[in-house]
């Protein structure tokens, strides 16, 4: 199934009933008097958020969805029945926002949530409630009102804990393959992945975090370049960024402190707010390095970036340091919930 994270609706919610213009007549009884009933309120349209969904794929091919209108009210005094409300299922982390204003409406992150994005007209009035003492006979009523209508831009942010970036392959896709059951698209060329993907990795019993992977950055990806700006927003859920970098650059004499620098460029260009999230430096392709080399990298790059945050050598090909990296990963994300609830306390 192809991934789709943006979409436009046109959401139209149901016209309430008309009110009822209606007398009383039975044999026997003249001039029995008004009893024109309510209109019925019209349906409105919900969107909802469901586990079972991961792409909003489906409305590349349904774009409109209205509600039911009330139904007019008739005489002895009985009420037209409302209109039924319309759910539409979207993924968790949709956002909503109004296409005209720019609004932002609702933002669904967890599965059941709901919210109303066109409410349906109200019911008419029939004639039975302007009866009085001097108007015996009223053949006013007052119509339902319309219903809602909107356009809609729906945005999908992938909910994970931890976001990788780097430039193409840095060794995203094969790093969260060694690390999660996800199989994301793996091969020797720029670009392999054109779409964001989400794994889970689980550290034993009661112990897991969501990994999100993006499209690599390139220089000028803040401008439109490349793919990986268009996905940039799946990141900004995160709590955690890491920032893999190919380490094997240094045998092709790239230098890899201006990589870093340029894809923290890039975010910054792109998000100031993501731009200062912690990000942790993950140098890949540990296997082709011994150890007293992958020390001098580091110190290197410590020096030359003025890096305080931690940095990580591992081979996402053979695995190695890759646990000791997802156990640092787990007892930060641990102790950020922590502060969280003594916050809250």
């Amino acid at each position: 199934m192809k991934f789709v994270d943006e979409a436009s609706i046109r959401v139209t919610a149901g016209d309430g009933g008309n009110g009822c213009v209606s007398f009383r007549r039975e044999k026997f009884i003249p001039r029995g008097g008004p009893d024109g009933g309510d209109g019925g309120d019209g349906g409105s349209v919900w969107l909802e958020a469901d586990s079972g969904l991961n792409t909003l794929v489906d409305f590349r091919h349904r774009r409109r969805f209205a509600a039911e209108r009330g139904h007019g009210g008739q005489g002895r005094q009985m009420a037209g029945r409302a209109g039924e409300d319309i759910v539409v299922q979207v993924p968790i982390g949709t956002v909503i926002r109004n296409l005209e204003t720019g609004e932002t409406l609702g933002d669904l992150t967890a599965h059941g949530q709901r919210i109303c994005v066109a409410k349906g007209g109200r019911g008419g009035i029939g004639n039975t409630h302007f009866k009085s003492s001097t108007n015996r006979a009223p053949r006013q009523s007052i119509p339902g009102t319309p219903g809602e209508q909107r356009e809609l831009q729906l945005e999908l942010q992938l909910l994970a804990d931890v976001g990788l970036l780097g430039l193409p392959n840095a060794g995203k896709s094969t790093f969260l393959r060694a690390v999660s059951a996800a199989r994301p698209r793996v091969a020797d060329y720029p670009f392999t992945t054109l779409y964001p993907g989400l794994g889970v990795v689980s550290l034993g019993l009661g112990s897991s975090f969501t990994v999100a992977d993006i499209p690599g950055l390139i220089e000028g990806a803040a401008g439109g370049a490349g793919l990986g700006t268009r996905f940039l927003r799946h990141l900004e859920r995160t709590r955690l960024l890491l920032h893999l970098v190919d380490a094997a650059g240094v045998y092709e004499e790239r230098d890899l402190a201006d990589e870093v620098t340029m894809v923290a460029g890039e975010l910054k260009n792109y998000s100031a707010q993501l731009a200062a999230r912690e990000r942790w430096l993950v140098l890949n392709k540990a296997d082709l390095f011994p150890t007293d080399v992958r020390d001098a990298m580091v110190s290197d790059l410590k020096a030359q970036l003025d890096w305080q945050g931690p940095i990580y050598f591992i081979s996402a090909e053979t695995g190695e340091g890759t646990d000791t990296l997802c156990q640092a990963v787990m007892q930060h994300l641990t102790e950020l919930d922590e502060d969280n609830a003594d916050e809250r306390a």
